[in-house]
């Protein structure tokens, strides 16, 4: 039991690998999504206190850890690109990347990535909220980084804010400010 764990945490590694479109600020390489999944761990434990201390922290780490196993195998998906295929390739990722672990755990990290994708609970819908907003730090603190590079557009960056009205106010005000701010900077259109 503890090999396969211990396998398991270290086929993890290898989303270290993986790059995402985001670049953190001041860095000229680009994010990947382990530093993806540290930075919602810490934004949760900073956050949730603050914003939603009604919900169980624990279980808000655990789901912003899980979110992108699955990127070891299917490799992350730009937010806006096309999306086809993407759902079934992270299912088989998730498949072969959590059948490394005893079965207990297999379960439990099924189970919360199923919540995270279905923002099935409060904790699952600030763990989305919580993954929506960290790119748009970036961005914005990266002076337009990817929004300039693909050619964003304000309105794309609202539709994937769907929902973060209702789930988390505070964090939508935070967020209107700053696309409004990139905007007039030129970075986003």
């Amino acid at each position: 039991m503890l090999e396969d764990t211990m396998a398991f945490i270290l086929e993890a590694e290898k989303l270290k690998g993986i790059e995402r479109r985001s670049r953190p600020p001041g860095l000229s390489r680009r994010e990947n999504p382990a530093e993806h999944s540290w930075s919602l761990a810490l934004m949760a434990m900073t956050l949730t206190p603050q914003l939603a201390p009604e919900l169980d922290l624990t279980r808000v780490m655990k789901l912003v850890v899980t979110h992108d196993l699955v990127e070891i195998d299917a490799d992350d998906t730009f937010c806006y690109a096309d999306q086809s295929g993407k759902a079934e390739r992270e299912h088989a990722a998730a498949e072969r990347i959590f059948g490394l672990l005893p079965t207990a755990l297999e379960q439990e990290f099924w189970q919360l990535w199923n919540e995270f994708e279905a923002v099935a609970t409060p904790e699952a819908r600030f763990a989305n909220a919580l993954d929506r907003v960290h790119p748009i730090l970036l961005n914005f603190h990266g002076e337009g980084g990817t929004w300039k590079q693909f050619g964003i557009r304000a309105e794309q960056v609202e539709a994937r804010l769907s929902g973060l009205r209702e789930d988390c106010l505070p964090l939508w005000d935070y967020t209107q400010t700053l696309i409004h701010q990139a905007v007039a900077k030129g970075w986003l259109h």
